[in-house]
């Protein structure tokens, strides 16, 4: 038992005294004065034995466990009690009910600085726990399992394990309880230094309110996934209450800027395979993410090259070699220290092409091994395979905001072609068409307001983020013929509508033959007819595309 005698730094908490003490240890409890107990019952069962053998061997402690765990103890060479025979209580109900007994929590709840409680652990011949090894049923791996059962779900769903996490930890001035096999050695390493272990308890109790918080988190995000019929509708697709629960990935060197600490959370490099390079910074990660959300709009061979999020050249071809030289065109200036994604295997050929750009991620979803060699002398450049392919599936997405935080579904969807209108004149030409359709796609991932010219199945000009709209079309014209390209014959894509006719006319001033757009002016009557005395083609898709 774990009783130092001195001032607990809990104000509330006074030291045990040796009259308490002395009070609990008298017969029949004398012959127990030296031993301690711990408790053992795991579902990751990785460690285990070495762990539990030094806590006997090495710090006199006595073993109780359950079930599989005991098992594994006994055929290991260790003595160990069952818990049913510590309680006089059999597990039941097919081990639902084991551990929810008083002669456990007793154990665990029981205050050393408290007479009163060490006179009624006596009275009820309860035995003090020292310390509690538990981790959970494994109910986020389970509910992960393609096809699994809602029964099967639910029976990993722990009750006895949480609740001695919890007992144990909220009693850490006196119980150690370790929750992560990776803490065993830590444990082991401090036993011995009161001091060490007094600050350790603190440390392994927070971990445990983390855990036992994800856990049921995790439980609450699959229950809300299996609401159906009356159950969705009253949700509104969102729960009541948001729970964000992510493990730490990493450290990152700083945020934004240098002077904003970051770190990033969730399972990002599970997505992600990083082969070389630097380590991943913040604007990395939201250029990653952007990138790949953007290439998964394509299933031809395609090239984006991106800054700060925003695409500032894209192009489809027969082969990525011709689909980058036509999307690098766009832009020769913007993609110095920007983002390089392909749909394909990048290959030699590309490698060699891209090799002398200052480039700072490259991402695709394999790289051939010539690929890796040349582009591996660039020691600093990170690249990156995207394990899941590039069709990213995120459901939803989260933002902070004052007081709390913004949750939406995320914007994939392009409209329905068939419900999309002409609402000119004259109609597009096929080649029109298949402009508009490939700058839809990427006008959505352009920071707003956004306004793309395109021919083909390339990008001419891109304009982001102006506060007129009528700027960010400038903008992509004065990019266009910064970079010698010629808008005659292009259409214009723009994610939101023309609220005025002045951004469709410095369009069709720069040479765009056609337009697609929302709609829904109060001014769509001037903006059509601006369109028609210029014989523009105009599409209405009547779908916003915002990107904030």
């Amino acid at each position: 038992m774990v009783a130092t005698g001195e001032p607990s730094k809990f104000a509330s908490r006074p030291p045990a005294t040796e009259s308490a003490l002395a009070s609990y240890f008298a017969p029949p409890h004398k012959v127990r004065e030296m031993e301690k107990l711990a408790l053992l019952s795991v579902s990751d069962k990785s460690g285990l034995v070495e762990f539990a053998t030094s806590l006997v061997n090495l710090h006199g402690y006595r073993l109780l466990s359950t079930g599989g765990t005991a098992r594994l103890l006994a055929e290991a060479g260790l003595a160990v009690t069952e818990v049913s025979e510590h309680t006089g209580f059999p597990e039941m109900m097919e081990g639902r009910v084991k551990t929810l007994h008083p002669k456990v929590h007793g154990g665990l709840l029981c205050r050393r600085d408290k007479s009163e409680h060490l006179a009624a652990a006596k009275e009820h011949g309860i035995d003090l726990i020292d310390l509690v090894v538990v981790n959970l049923y494994p109910f986020e791996e389970t509910v992960a399992k393609p096809m699994v059962s809602r029964e099967e779900a639910i029976e990993n769903i722990d009750i006895g394990g949480p609740s001695m996490l919890r007992s144990a930890a909220k009693n850490h001035e006196a119980v150690t309880v370790v929750c992560d096999p990776a803490d065993y050695g830590v444990v082991l390493a401090a036993m011995g230094d009161d001091t060490a272990m007094r600050e350790l308890r603190r440390q392994l109790a927070l971990k445990v309110f983390q855990r036992t918080a994800s856990y049921d988190a995790a439980i609450a995000h699959y229950l809300e996934a299996q609401a159906t019929g009356p159950d969705l509708e009253s949700l509104g697709g969102f729960p009541a209450d948001f729970v964000l629960d992510l493990p730490k990935a990493q450290d990152l060197r700083y945020g934004e800027n240098p002077h904003q600490k970051a770190a990033l959370y969730g399972t990002f490099h599970d997505h992600f395979e990083q082969l070389q390079g630097k380590a991943l910074s913040y604007n990395n990660i939201l250029d990653i993410t952007s990138a790949t959300y953007l290439i998964g709009e394509f299933e031809r061979p395609t090239v984006a090259i991106l800054k700060h999020t925003n695409p500032c050249g894209v192009a489809s071809a027969d082969t990525l070699e011709e689909a980058w030289d036509a999307a690098f065109a766009t832009d020769r200036q913007a993609p110095f220290g920007g983002i390089i994604i392909v749909n394909q295997t990048l290959g030699p050929a590309l490698a060699e092409t891209i090799k002398g750009i200052f480039t700072e991620v490259i991402i695709a979803p394999r790289f051939s091994d010539e690929a890796l060699a040349i582009l591996g002398k660039k020691k600093n450049l990170r690249l990156m395979v995207a394990r899941e392919g590039l069709g990213a599936s995120s459901l939803q997405e989260v933002r902070s905001v004052i007081g709390g935080v913004l949750l939406q579904d995320r914007d994939k969807t392009l409209g329905k072609v068939g419900d999309f209108k002409v609402v000119t004149k004259r109609q597009p030409t096929p080649v029109e068409w298949a402009a508009m359709m490939f700058g839809w796609k990427i006008c959505k991932h352009v920071k707003s307001n956004a306004i793309v010219y395109c021919s083909g199945e390339r990008t001419l000009g891109v304009g982001a983020g102006q506060m007129a709209r009528v700027d960010s079309s400038r903008i992509a014209v004065w990019k266009a013929g910064a970079a010698g390209l010629d808008l005659t014959g292009s259409v214009v894509a723009s994610e939101a509508l023309f609220p005025f006719a002045d951004g469709l006319m410095a369009a069709a001033d720069a040479g765009a033959t056609g337009a697609i757009q929302p709609g829904g002016s109060v001014r769509d009557e001037e903006v059509i007819a601006a369109a028609d005395a210029r014989d523009m083609a105009m599409v209405f898709t009547g779908i916003r595309h915002f990107k904030h």
